[in-house]
């Protein structure tokens, strides 16, 4: 019975996932622009809530828990306290998407890492309220991004935040038993602190 009804949940969350577009796969120009530049080089990563160490929220939905692909950040002041709570770049980078997708993911932001030898790490940044920056825009560590939502009240308010070690993956539903191509945030946070 408790199988029967995760996999309803499941079922049901990649349904509401349908997307209004799918964010484009950079080009191999971006790709080279982005591994060249040397200010988008991260210099460490920090959470994207409550800077830089998350004060004042908890991972309420950890990585691979229920099939999870990201983790879910709220206020420890719990339902929509945290709703239009700014949210954080956890990095230096590339803006490679940012805009309303509809569906269970609302307004999303994704951004392009650069670590060092030329290893490429991608976070996606989900059910924003508002947007503060646009496609093409470099983002420094801590500089706000946007702010926490629920989707138009589909939710209580919380961020989800995906890490991807593959970027340019699709969106995709948040749940999933596969997770290659995806990264553990809070432990990849860190172990990649300055």
């Amino acid at each position: 019975m408790k199988n029967n009804i995760f996999t309803l949940l499941i079922i049901l969350t990649v349904l509401s996932c349908k997307q209004k577009t799918e964010p484009k796969i950079l080009s191999k120009a971006e790709v080279k622009v982005i591994k060249k530049d040397t200010f988008l080089c991260t210099n460490g990563y920090d959470f994207p809530v409550g800077k830089p160490d998350s004060k004042g929220y908890y991972n309420a939905q950890k990585f691979t828990e229920n099939e999870h692909l990201g983790e879910d950040w709220n206020a420890v002041t719990g339902g929509d306290s945290d709703l239009g709570d700014p949210i954080f770049a956890i990095a230096n980078g590339y803006v490679s998407f940012a805009e309303n997708i509809q569906g269970g993911w609302g307004n999303i932001i994704r951004v392009v890492h650069h670590n060092n030898e030329n290893d490429l790490v991608e976070s996606l940044y989900a059910h924003c309220d508002t947007i503060y920056v646009k496609e093409k825009d470099y983002v420094t560590k801590g500089q706000q991004i946007g702010t926490i939502g629920n989707n138009d009240g589909q939710y209580l308010a919380h961020l989800h935040l995906e890490l991807r070690s593959t970027i340019g993956m699709p969106v995709g539903g948040g749940y999933s038993s596969n997770t290659e191509g995806y990264l553990n945030p809070t432990e990849y946070i860190k172990n990649n602190r300055k």
